[in-house]
């Protein structure tokens, strides 16, 4: 075998393993991003198991073109070699192409819409309405760009698309009919979007779930709770959802004194500190322009008399002004000598 042969095998094995490697990678790539749009995490590991298979196959096909390549008469994979080099040759390099534009098409999508300006500073609409599009938009044009990749590879392929197409659209009735919930799903979140009725960044609750939207497309809300839980929530299954963070938010306190304080007297000591709270340049800027307001007793209760304030905030602040508000009205209330009530028990013996 002359030398000259010898290198030019080379480097048609080294671009053979290149190429495999590409094609597995790709392969495997698409298959983890298919894997991510199914709500169920357990379903991952048979995308990891059809992913291996991929590498399991693209290995099977580079290690026959290598054979081919070297001559080494090794059957069947000398044959599938041969086959495989031939194809390669009328049309494998083409669709090997458009995998690749295809590949780099959905790599591109994210870091494209990373530059669409979704507002980093204080949480408002907009900055929801940017983030829900954003994600929205990512979702369609990945799924657009797989669509189309998958067309023109069976374009060059030589099969007939027009007719698969029209073929489709039967077979797409029949699946349209057996996955009804599907076309709720997305009939749903596509009016949950039209209607800005919440987005992610928003704080909500969904029947018995409450936590940040940290995901939503059209089929479902991805939302986190206190405790780090991530719930998929199918867009169909929503018939009533409370949106905790829509223009603002309200800390509703109720405070406790004990039945021996001066009903006025307490409730001017509460009134001060709510508005000393209101106007602390610390805390002024999560406020809404609208003050404190001290309704004033709310209940008689068994063990005290309840007086409730409120406290107009910003979206998703209202949580912080409640508790630091109950703090401070707890240490005023020590240093006036306002008594908190607490439950007791008179055990009278006979």
């Amino acid at each position: 075998m002359e030398t000259s042969s010898v290198w030019l095998r080379t480097i048609i094995s080294i671009g053979l393993l290149i190429l495999g490697f590409w094609v597995g990678r790709g392969g495997m790539g698409l298959l983890t991003w298919l894997g991510r749009l199914t709500p169920d995490e357990r379903d991952d590991r048979y995308w990891r198991v059809v992913g291996w298979l991929w590498w399991g196959v693209t290995g099977l096909m580079i290690a026959s073109l290598i054979l081919h390549v070297w001559e080494v008469v090794l059957e069947p994979l000398h044959g599938w070699g041969r086959t495989l080099y031939v194809w390669l040759g009328e049309r494998g390099l083409s669709v090997l192409l458009i995998a690749g534009a295809t590949s780099l098409a959905l790599r591109l999508v994210p870091r494209l819409l990373q530059r669409v300006p979704v507002g980093t500073g204080e949480f408002s609409r907009e900055q929801v309405r940017a983030q829900t599009l954003k994600s929205v938009l990512e979702s369609v044009l990945q799924v657009l760009i797989v669509v189309l990749g998958v067309l023109f590879a069976l374009s060059n392929l030589g099969l007939n698309v027009t007719a698969l197409l029209a073929g489709a659209g039967v077979v797409g009735l029949g699946i349209s009919l057996a996955a009804q919930n599907l076309i709720r799903d997305v009939l749903n979140g596509f009016f949950i979007l039209l209607e800005d009725q919440y987005g992610v960044g928003d704080v909500i609750t969904v029947g018995q779930l409450s936590g940040g939207v940290e995901r939503f497309n059209l089929r479902i809300t991805v939302l986190r709770d206190l405790e780090g839980r991530v719930h998929f929530i199918p867009n169909s299954t929503i018939q009533q959802v409370t949106v905790m963070s829509r223009d603002w938010a309200r800390a509703v306190v109720d405070v406790s004194v004990a039945y021996e304080t001066p009903v006025d007297r307490a409730l001017e000591v509460i009134r001060s500190e709510a508005e000393a709270f209101y106007h602390d340049p610390e805390w002024r800027d999560k406020f809404t322009d609208q003050p404190p307001e001290t309704l004033g007793i709310q209940q008689l209760a068994d063990s005290g008399i309840l007086i409730r304030v409120l406290l107009n905030a910003k979206p998703k602040e209202q949580w912080a002004i409640g508790r630091e508000f109950r703090r401070r009205i707890k240490l005023r209330l020590d240093a006036e000598g306002i008594a908190i009530p607490y439950p007791t028990r008179r055990i009278v013996s006979t």
